[in-house]
């Protein structure tokens, strides 16, 4: 059991430069503000966390960083290429603040505008409640079920799961995968790369409209629509 009564909360936004399908993402003007606003401004509603760090390799990133009231934290470049996982990332922001191993952590992914604060606070919740557990982190339901799923190879269909071919999709069972929104863990947990997802993590449901993955210029756009949703106004 983790002992959390006074465990600092930290709030760590991992957001490199080298965005190569849409340049300068982290930074770029989305419905009127730099991306980069939106995960700062949500740890900022949340009034828990004790720093707000972002994790980069980017000059333009740390600067924006500071002006926008958080504090920069260069990443080595070692950490900074489009294959480095996520762990080894905060486990150096962890060691760099010099963070105990009892306090709390959240990564909050940089492309997250669609994200509300309650579902932070509600995996805080979750976390303190169970504190032998070493992640709460943010699901989404699949839009279909991967159980109707199929292959094609060389214009050959195969079912992935041929048993199920005959189920109506409302029969299945739902299935969920990683919302790349957030992750809270406890400090020794990524420290020591704690696998996230397993049976030791807590989900963390979001509907639909509160995620998006953002890699290509129609998820930007598709992400400003669903924004423009959920607000009455979005500012080009």
């Amino acid at each position: 059991m983790q002992s959390h009564k006074a465990s600092k909360k930290v709030a760590i936004i991992p957001a490199r430069g080298g965005s190569k399908r849409i340049p300068k993402k982290n930074i770029k003007k989305f419905c009127g503000q730099p991306m980069l606003y939106y995960p700062i401004n949500l740890a900022k509603e949340c009034g828990i966390f004790s720093e707000i760090i972002i994790s980069s390799d980017d000059k333009d990133i740390l600067n924006l960083a500071k002006d926008l009231g958080a504090t920069g934290l260069k990443r080595p470049d070692q950490l900074s290429n489009d294959t480095t996982p996520t762990l080894p990332v905060i486990s150096h922001a962890i060691k760099e603040i010099g963070l105990a191993d009892s306090d709390l952590v959240c990564c909050i992914y940089p492309t997250t505008p669609l994200l509300e604060s309650q579902f932070l606070l509600e995996g805080l919740n979750a976390i303190t409640k169970m504190a032998d557990k070493d992640y709460a982190f943010s699901v989404i339901e699949f839009n279909s079920s991967p159980f109707r799923g199929f292959s094609i190879d060389n214009d050959i269909l195969t079912m992935l799961f041929p048993k199920f071919q005959s189920f109506r999709s409302q029969d299945l069972k739902q299935v969920y995968h990683d919302a790349g929104a957030f992750y809270w863990g406890w400090a020794k947990s990524f420290l020591e790369h704690k696998e996230i997802f397993s049976p030791q993590s807590l989900p963390i449901i979001l509907p639909r409209l509160s995620a998006q993955d953002i890699d290509t210029i129609d998820d930007w756009n598709l992400a400003e629509i669903k924004y423009q949703l959920k607000h009455s106004q979005c500012e080009k």
